[in-house]
């Protein structure tokens, strides 16, 4: 009996069919991704290096540009290298591995952003006791829950995509690959697919932002006992915050809270939170903290001098 599962390879749209747009493309993508793993590694070694960011909220910080940077690295290569390609295909297996590393570092990223907020809602509302709650090995164990939350959600999505068949056609309309343009292409009914598809990223998207919110509204509240300079520094804090969580949150809700159907608008929601956000997140964590700017600042300073004495 042949098997439903002929398809080998995927061949994606892309943007454009203009050779002038994807030129064009390619230049802005190229120069996009460079900038989030320069920018997101500046920050991580700026954690690192420096004595003034020792504390659990950078840390914190410091995790989330490392999936910021694995992220992105999951679709931006690709994409780049099919800017310049006559033909835009790639292999089923590579299909499925991207959309596993998607879905896996997109999931860590949602649980590194609820850890985040907790870790402010203990420093503002208990401060007292934050040195005892937030110790190393709480903050280890909560990056390892991150990590694991991540992996348990994205090897749901892979399963639930690969056991459909695809027997053609094989073009996606997107340039990668996703569960909602994979389900559109599969031979076969999809609507349980489909269902469980969305409790399992669009549910989990929502409630992760619902919690979020939550949180920041009881800090909020919590904020009106404190001192005007208290209640700026943390209104500060938490500002950065919401809006990287509103940016990466809203294109997700977006997505994957909707039943199994496609929108020409998707790809460009996508290059949202998956190019924009990364790129975003260093840019508003440094402009929005002085200790963050002080220690790129410094780390910047002792790099040239090194540079300069070995010249």
């Amino acid at each position: 009996m042949p098997s439903p599962y002929n398809v080998t390879e995927f061949i994606f749209l892309g943007f454009s069919p203009s050779l002038q747009v994807q030129r064009a493309c390619f230049v802005i993508f190229l120069l996009l991704y460079a900038a989030i793993v320069l920018g997101n590694f500046l920050l991580i070694l700026a954690v690192v290096s420096s004595a003034s960011l020792g504390s659990p909220m950078y840390f914190f910080l410091s995790c989330l540009s490392l999936v910021e940077i694995c992220y992105s690295s999951t679709t931006a290569p690709k994409l780049i290298s099919d800017l310049l390609a006559d033909r835009k295909s790639i292999s089923v297996g590579c299909c499925m591995a991207q959309l596993f590393f998607l879905h896996f570092f997109g999931g860590i990223e949602m649980f590194v952003l609820t850890v985040m907020a907790y870790d402010r809602y203990v420093a503002i509302c208990k401060p007292l006791h934050y040195t005892t709650i937030m110790n190393w090995q709480v903050c280890a164990v909560l990056v390892g829950i991150a990590w694991a939350g991540g992996f348990l959600h994205s090897t749901a999505q892979v399963l639930l995509i690969f056991q459909l068949p695809f027997c053609g056609p094989n073009v996606i309309d997107h340039y990668f690959c996703d569960v909602l343009p994979l389900l559109k292409l599969a031979c076969s009914d999809t609507f349980l697919i489909g269902l469980l598809i969305v409790v399992n990223g669009g549910t989990l998207s929502v409630v992760s932002f619902v919690i979020l919110l939550a949180s920041y509204v009881v800090i909020l509240v919590h904020l009106r006992s404190r001192s005007s300079e208290g209640r700026r520094k943390a209104l500060s804090t938490c500002a950065s915050h919401v809006t990287v969580v509103t940016l990466f949150f809203a294109p997700c809700v977006f997505i994957y809270l909707r039943p199994s159907a496609t929108l020409p608008v998707d790809k460009l929601v996508a290059v949202f939170y998956t190019v924009i956000t990364p790129l975003l997140n260093p840019v508003i964590y440094s402009l929005r903290n002085a200790e963050v700017k002080k220690a790129v600042k410094s780390l910047w300073i002792r790099t040239v001098r090194r540079v300069t004495d070995r010249g």
